[in-house]
């Protein structure tokens, strides 16, 4: 299908996913600073009444129209002055605005794949790194390694970077280059290996150009474990001056404000091996390490960061005796993680998630629209942002952003639950044939995940295909139920609409055994 590019000055608009690029590079416009821009645009220089634009901007919300204001001002300020020196949307007084200047149009067929090529963003993913010392005890250094820096290079605006659950699916099984590189859709790996004996560490990495099959490079680190910190950022940054030296010689390495603290460092990796195993007891003995480095060292933003994610984490799937105080904890911790290192997509999208699992979508989505502006391909950003979105009833608004997370991000094991969210997105906004095909889509990857089937039965019974919803309410039945309650704070919060599920679900299972499993409010 072909892509509507719009060209004005040096800006190029790209419809379809809300990208701005300026002279070839992204910029960070945030969401609703894309929805301003895309209707302004599409009038060709009429004027947009303010409705129109709060309409596009917050669909089916009612805000104050001082709202409004403040974003056309921060647009204005990321364009700039126009070619004449005037302002590029001008404003028409007690009416609205217009855009001052005509926006050529193009679409990618008419492109060359070159040109293509030239303007998109370099894509890196950082692969597991090999525990050479064999000894499984200290596996959570070498992936502590590559999780640093994975969150390192996302301080890089202009790289795309594998989500960390889409790298590390690839630890076991054929690790070719080319075919990991195809499925993660980057052109570049890094990958390497760590050798740790008493206090001393040898850090080996490699950064290959897969579409050209060479080693772009590498270097190997003999060092003291507590030298660990300068040694990362060293090699994020190497692995930026291969990829795009131009743009670092620009902007720089803007570098997370390490403290030193190696004890507080190791606690760190040690919790975050835990939390990936996503189980009741691996997630409390995660957040028993987060908070003792925190504790140990106040000053280091990743143990706030991870602290937050914990929290919801155990929220989320209902492993927490007392909810209220495990969200307080994770909101203090998200805080304190902005506090410390404001410019870091992660400790905004902690903010985010936990905002969204404490019944505060609002502020969650705030701090998903920051996260992305840091960080314009930063999947995470994008996959909260629609999340509550559709916590705060506005399933067609948490589509796209939905959408362009699972594009950014569609190899992760995790991502069962923001397919069951997006599939629950076009369902509501009227798209019930879209929320099937994402739904055949997503059992592809999570053929073991329930509530996929039983939010696809709902969707065969309203179309009214009863047979295909009869046999995805059996297929749900049969199997086992995964721990937790992911999807809560979205029935909490759209009554009428987890009515309406039960109800289809309901009728999809009377016709299987006439029995009452209540599987949606049991995910």
């Amino acid at each position: 299908m072909n892509t509507q590019h719009l060209i004005f000055g040096p800006f190029e608009f790209i419809t379809e996913n809300g990208c701005l690029l300026r002279d070839n590079r992204p910029v960070a416009i945030g969401a609703r600073g894309a929805s301003l821009l895309a209707v302004l645009l599409a009038a060709d220089g009429r004027v947009v009444a303010k409705s129109a634009l709060m309409d596009a901007v917050w669909p089916g919300l009612a805000v104050e129209e001082s709202n409004l204001s403040v974003q056309i001002a921060a647009l204005r300020k990321l364009l700039g002055p126009a070619s004449d020196g005037g302002d590029w949307i001008i404003t028409v007084p007690r009416v609205g605005y217009r855009f001052s200047g005509p926006a050529e149009s193009r679409t990618d067929g008419s492109d060359s794949e070159g040109h293509a090529e030239a303007r998109s963003s370099p894509g890196i993913a950082v692969l597991p790194f090999e525990n050479l010392g064999g000894d499984a005890e200290r596996q959570y250094l070498a992936d502590g390694i590559a999780d640093d820096l994975i969150m390192a290079l996302a301080r890089f605006r202009w790289f795309r970077v594998a989500s960390r659950g889409a790298s590390f699916a690839r630890r076991t099984g054929p690790r070719d280059p080319k075919s990991i590189a195809h499925e993660l859709g980057v052109d570049f790996l890094v990958d390497g290996a760590i050798r740790h004996t008493g206090d001393r560490m040898r850090i080996s990495v490699y950064l290959a150009d897969v579409m050209k099959g060479a080693t772009v490079w590498c270097e190997h680190y003999d060092l003291q474990v507590a030298e660990v910190f300068a040694v990362q950022d060293a090699i994020a940054e190497r692995i930026a001056a291969a990829v795009e030296p131009e743009l670092l010689l620009r902007h720089g390495l803007q570098v997370a404000p390490h403290t030193g603290n190696v004890t507080a460092w190791d606690l760190v990796r040690q919790g975050t091996f835990n939390f990936h195993k996503v189980t009741q007891p691996t997630h409390l003995l995660a957040r028993r390490f987060f908070r003792e480095a925190a504790e140990l060292d106040p000053m280091l933003p990743e143990a706030q960061i991870w602290r937050a994610r914990v929290n919801a984490g155990l929220i989320a799937y209902g492993w927490t005796e007392n909810p209220a105080a495990d969200g307080k904890e994770g909101l203090d911790a998200a805080l304190r993680a902005i506090y410390l290192d404001a410019r870091n997509p992660y400790a905004h999208y902690a903010l985010a998630i936990v905002s969204a699992y404490t019944g505060r979508a609002d502020q969650a989505i705030l701090a998903a629209e920051r996260s992305i502006e840091l960080g314009p391909s930063f999947a995470l950003g994008y996959l909260v942002l629609g999340m509550a979105r559709l916590f705060v009833g506005d399933a067609a608004g948490a589509r796209k952003p939905m959408a362009r997370g699972l594009e950014l991000n569609p190899h992760d094991p995790q991502n069962a639950v923001w397919f069951s969210l997006l599939m629950l997105a076009l369902f509501f906004s009227g798209d019930v044939e879209g929320a099937l095909d994402t739904g055949r889509a997503a059992l592809k990857a999570r053929p073991d995940w329930p509530a996929l089937l039983r939010i696809e039965a709902c969707c065969h019974r309203a179309l009214g295909h009863s047979e295909e919803a009869r046999r995805c309410s059996l297929a749900a039945g049969d199997l086992p139920e995964p721990a937790g309650d992911a999807l809560g704070p979205f029935r909490d919060g759209n009554k009428e609409w987890a009515i309406r599920l039960d109800g289809l679900l309901r009728e999809a299972e009377h016709q299987t055994s006439g029995s009452d499993r209540n599987a949606i409010s049991e995910d």
